[in-house]
């Protein structure tokens, strides 16, 4: 038979992350590999008894079809808590409900991407994304960063070079390396945007999980010509099962054509999960929440840094001012896909740096989450890696 499928799908391989994600059915592996927020800050009981009050309240029109623009109480407590807790100016009207960030990058890119167009990325980016890009046929192009975030001469470059449609940036805390956008950098990026006439898709799902240091304004605060789209999630704040994020914008032309591409994707996002985290910002709980996960992470992160200290002599990492990520280099030479087997033999799983960059490369490199293990799994876990590391 020949192959009936869409040549999008060409050179296209599934998530690295997802396939690793697998290894978390072997007991008593020891996962470093995964984004996900801890177990711990699962409120399953709290998040029931607010489904529970939401569907006695409003349970016909939750139950119902909706509007694709959203559930109203929803895009209200939404844009409040952007304009309170982010500082973003930002009206309920500008704003389109998604299934997390990552759907509204995916209906950015079918907005305004053609098969061709270049789109700018960080070295390295999310690999979740670059996947999506691929999918739509862009010619995805990284421009290189450095311990404050992207290199404003080197992007400056590559702007005049392939003149990009749109830039994809995570500021705060990036997935995968940690690093955090300097400010006067976010200010540039803005500048950049109007120069050349590019739109920025500023990634934000990590934001209020800081564990040092003070939080930096939003690119999307300097942004006087309406080409920054700010994409927020509560997968990492509140709960990934949920699935609910937003895209914000005010440029309601390109408003209009998100919620054109969203509605021929899922109609809307579900109601019920709309209104379980309205009725959750709307009583006050997450800034509270938000405390008490960043104190369990933050102990995390320490364990997970005071581990990478004691790596042989030459392996590098950032050190995060929050997030989730911790980003790893090792000595020239050295090839993370091809340790990992042997770290997977000793119990231990991480995703290889490799697949987090556009044009691949970097073999040396690799990405560590420590929020979905205990500081004495931490502990095991890194003390293996550096065994596995010394031994090559």
């Amino acid at each position: 038979m020949n192959n009936p499928f869409a040549k999008r799908f060409d050179g296209v391989a599934g998530s690295a992350i997802r396939d690793i994600f697998k290894l978390l059915n072997v007991p008593g592996m020891i996962s470093f590999a995964g984004g996900n927020p801890s177990d711990a800050a699962l409120e399953n009981e709290l998040i029931a008894e607010i489904s529970r009050d939401v569907l006695l309240r409003d349970g016909k029109k939750l139950l119902q079809y909706g509007a694709t623009e959203g559930w109203p109480p929803y895009r209200a407590e939404t844009a409040r808590f952007l304009r309170e807790e982010i500082g973003i100016a930002v009206e309920e009207s500008q704003l389109l409900p998604t299934a997390g960030s990552t759907q509204a990058i995916d209906l950015l890119l079918k907005a305004l991407i053609d098969e061709g167009d270049t789109v700018l990325v960080e070295g390295p980016s999310f690999l979740g994304t670059l996947q999506a890009m691929k999918l739509y046929g862009a010619n995805t192009v990284s421009a290189p960063m450095d311990e404050d975030g992207l290199v404003l001469d080197r992007l400056e470059d590559a702007i005049r070079r392939h003149k990009p449609k749109l830039l994809y940036t995570v500021p705060n805390f990036q997935n995968p390396t940690g690093v955090t956008l300097a400010s006067d950098r976010r200010r540039a990026i803005a500048a950049m945007a109007e120069q050349y006439n590019f739109i920025v898709a500023e990634d934000d799902p990590y934001r209020g999980l800081r564990y040092h240091g003070a939080p930096r304004p939003s690119i999307f605060s300097f942004d006087e010509t309406d080409r920054v789209v700010y994409l927020t999630s509560f997968s990492k704040l509140i709960s990934p099962g949920l699935r609910v994020g937003a895209a914000v914008t005010r440029d309601a032309d390109l408003l209009r054509k998100l919620t054109v591409g969203k509605q021929s994707t899922d109609v809307h996002t579900p109601g019920i999960t709309q209104a379980i985290v309205a009725e959750y910002l709307g009583r006050g709980l997450l800034a509270p929440h938000i405390g008490r996960i960043c104190d369990r992470y933050r102990v995390q992160l320490s364990h997970m840094l005071d581990a990478l200290d004691a790596f042989p002599e030459g392996v590098r990492a950032t050190r995060p001012e929050g997030g989730l990520f911790v980003w790893v280099e090792l000595p020239a030479g050295y090839d993370a896909v091809k340790l990992l087997p042997k770290a997977v033999e000793k119990g231990v799983a991480y995703v290889p740096g490799t697949h987090f960059y556009a044009g691949g490369g970097h073999e040396n490199t690799l990405r560590l989450n420590f929020s979905n293990s205990e500081p004495h799994v931490i502990d095991k876990g890194m003390d293996i890696l550096k065994t596995v590391v010394k031994e090559g």
